[in-house]
């Protein structure tokens, strides 16, 4: 292969190693302008590579934005700098639009620098997440409490009760039976939250996600998701999910059902389930040095009326629900399995739909346990 060949060859897998990364990536030359923009770029920027190449990167980005000093900062020094939480809001890139910056030189072309943004609602969906977690820890030592300080005292109450309903008037029967039915109905909630007290240890394996999902939408439609539309949008190629299946399914009936009743009545509702692989994200494993990749991503997501913002940041935590009977306890529920199994999952909703993410670790064929940056 002679020596331009071989120099486009390299381009070419250049151009396919940066599209690979799934974010942001741009080359600015030594006039500013927008030498190379991998796809994630294009979508970032929306326009195409040939487009952004027209313009400068003060084009490209609002007035006075720090990551232009940025720039000129790398020219000078030769060094890399990170930057976080910059604001790059404007009409083409979308309001409330704050990321985190990645620029440094590109010693093979003099005066060139590149620049890799990340998206903060990736960081602050984790950081949401670490939230969800303690909410649920806080929720596991309110459970226990419950479960010793409040079902024995409810136990003498109803049998109080029951002895005053029998020698009670018809009037007063009625009272003595709302108090029992109340009294059950306390006792069904802390029966519920006992689940959080427990602490043992996961049974984990590997586990076919397709066939948990397929296990939940046969339960669905043969239930509360009679009259919905679910749909598939599986990737037969991924890895067994290192989980327990048992709790998958608990983890996956919580968010499909959620979806039914956000869908409602709609006759056009739609429940799509879906799973990929999305590598990029890795959580550090608590007491070692270890970092755990979250390569499989599946999703629920529903065309219903969306989650209201007030509720979205929170949505996960105990007692947060929307149903007039709800008891919150069902996302939270969700949120400490998720978090046990090493996982996130974290919500998106638009008027338009919601969708719930659940990210989990890959079982590694070599050995057990889950996919570590170490055992690579």
């Amino acid at each position: 292969m002679n020596a331009p060949a071989q120099a486009a060859a390299m381009a070419d897998a250049a151009q396919i190693v940066l599209n690979t990364i799934r974010r942001p990536v741009i080359m600015v030359g030594p006039d500013g302008h927008v030498a190379f923009a991998n796809a994630d770029a294009e979508d970032f920027f929306r326009s195409s590579a040939p487009i952004l190449a027209r313009n400068t990167l003060g084009q490209l980005i609002p007035f006075g934005s720090p990551l232009l000093a940025l720039v000129e900062q790398v020219r000078e020094r030769r060094a890399p700098v990170n930057e976080y939480r910059v604001d790059v809001s404007s009409p083409r890139l979308g309001i409330e639009k704050v990321v985190d910056l990645y620029v440094a030189p590109v010693p093979e072309f003099p005066g060139s620098v590149v620049v890799m943004f990340q998206e903060r609602s990736v960081a602050d969906k984790i950081d949401r997440q670490m939230t969800h977690r303690g909410a649920a820890r806080s929720v596991t030592g309110l459970a226990s409490m419950l479960a010793h300080e409040i079902k024995n005292p409810l136990s003498g109450i109803r049998g109080a009760a029951q002895l005053l309903e029998l020698s009670a008037s018809d009037e007063d029967r009625a009272l003595t039976r709302l108090i029992t039915e109340e009294t059950d109905r306390i006792v069904a909630l802390v029966d519920r939250m006992e689940v959080f007290s427990d602490e043992r240890p996961i049974d984990r394996y590997p586990v076919n996600i397709h066939v948990v999902l397929d296990h939940v939408k046969a339960i669905a439609k043969n239930g509360f998701g009679r009259k919905i539309k679910i749909l598939e949008d599986y990737d037969p190629s991924l890895p067994p999910v290192y989980a327990n299946r048992d709790q998958l399914i608990q983890v996956f009936l919580n968010l499909v059902k959620n979806a039914a009743e956000a869908i409602g009545g709609d006759p056009l509702g739609e429940i799509t389930l879906s799973t990929a692989f999305r590598p990029g994200i890795r959580m550090s494993v608590p007491g070692t040095q270890d970092r755990v990749s979250l390569p499989l991503e599946f999703c629920v997501h529903d065309n219903g009326p969306g989650v209201s913002e007030d509720i979205l940041p929170i949505l996960f935590d105990p007692f947060i629900t929307t149903k007039q009977n709800g008891s919150g306890l069902g996302l939270a529920l969700v949120a400490k399995i998720v978090g046990e199994h090493g996982g996130i999952v974290e919500c998106d909703s638009t008027p338009r739909g919601t969708t719930f993410r659940v990210l989990l670790p890959a079982w590694k064929e070599t050995g057990s346990g889950p996919d570590t940056e170490d055992s690579r």
